[in-house]
């Protein structure tokens, strides 16, 4: 199997391993955002563990990349969970995962070597059109709570916020100096001890129960644990170009998982504003 032929695969891995995510989220919609994040977080660092021969000396980075990592896993996750219980879940998602058309907009103001093309401005139009859509249109949707659309439309700002946040990470690491994948358990532990650490200063102590112990040992060793990993091999293995194209099935895969999983009918403004989303992401990474 040659290394463009893994990494499609490891990234596919990576994507319908972060497809679950927002269902997953919503199902623990009732657990505080950062201890949420810092129990999730803190299970997908052990995938390190086994990775590095369990020889904790290998996750050890420079403090600039850990502050990056810690920048991109943290705040990314405790935003996206923020939006997912103050917006629609699906509406939310959808305006979350502008993060790769994000991609390609941020690339010339922080990567050296890429201008920003026309095609480039008319994809970020579209892309935020397509958001307008969702967030307009969720205001007419079935379930509105009785502080009205108010309450969603200040949910749709830790969603964009979480987008720009995972982009501009993405990006950033190929900034640093180069790290092995297996670093990324430092990430995701200093992270978790983070949120943890945030939980009783700002949140209610709640009790969890044994379904949801369950649950998020299934979000951390999945879409916020190996498929950071996976993310991360498949970057350094293939090229970004093509695996950004392929992360563009995420939004399409993740909405249509929440839908079946809520049993609501697919509104034509979801479908339309997902159908603008991808295609903006595609427009843009083609005129690279």
């Amino acid at each position: 199997m040659t290394a463009s032929a893994r990494a499609s695969l490891l990234a596919l891995g990576a994507i319908g391993l972060w497809s679950s995510l927002a269902t997953l989220g919503v199902a623990l919609g009732h657990v505080p955002p950062f201890l949420l994040t810092g129990l999730s977080l803190l299970i997908g660092s052990l995938i390190a563990l086994p990775l590095s021969g369990f020889k904790l000396a290998r996750w050890k980075v420079p403090l600039p990349t850990l502050a990056l990592g810690i920048y991109g896993l943290f705040s990314y996750h405790f935003l996206l969970f923020l939006a997912l219980r103050h917006a629609p879940p699906v509406q939310a998602n959808l305006v979350n995962y502008l993060w790769p058309l994000l991609m390609v907009v941020l690339s010339p103001l922080l990567l050296q070597g890429m201008a920003l093309r026309p095609m480039h401005v008319f994809a970020a139009l579209l892309g935020f059109a397509g958001a307008a859509v969702v967030i307009l249109g969720g205001s007419g949707t079935t379930g509105a709570s009785a502080d009205g659309g108010s309450v969603w439309a200040w949910g749709y700002l830790p969603a964009l916020a979480a987008a720009f946040i995972w982009a501009s990470y993405s990006l950033l690491t190929k900034r640093v100096a180069a790290f092995p994948t297996v670093a990324i358990g430092s990430f995701a532990l200093v992270s978790g001890l983070l949120s943890l650490l945030c939980h009783p200063l700002m949140e209610p102590a709640v009790a969890l129960s044994t379904q949801d112990l369950l649950l998020i040992t299934v979000i951390g060793l999945g879409p916020m644990g190996a498929a950071f990993f996976l993310w991360d091999k498949a970057l350094k293995l293939g090229d970004a170009r093509h695996i950004g194209v392929l992360s563009y099935l995420t939004p399409l895969l993740s909405t249509a998982m929440l839908t079946v999983v809520s049993a609501r009918p697919l509104t034509w403004n979801v479908g339309l504003a997902a159908l603008m989303i991808v295609l903006a992401a595609w427009l843009g990474t083609r005129a690279r």
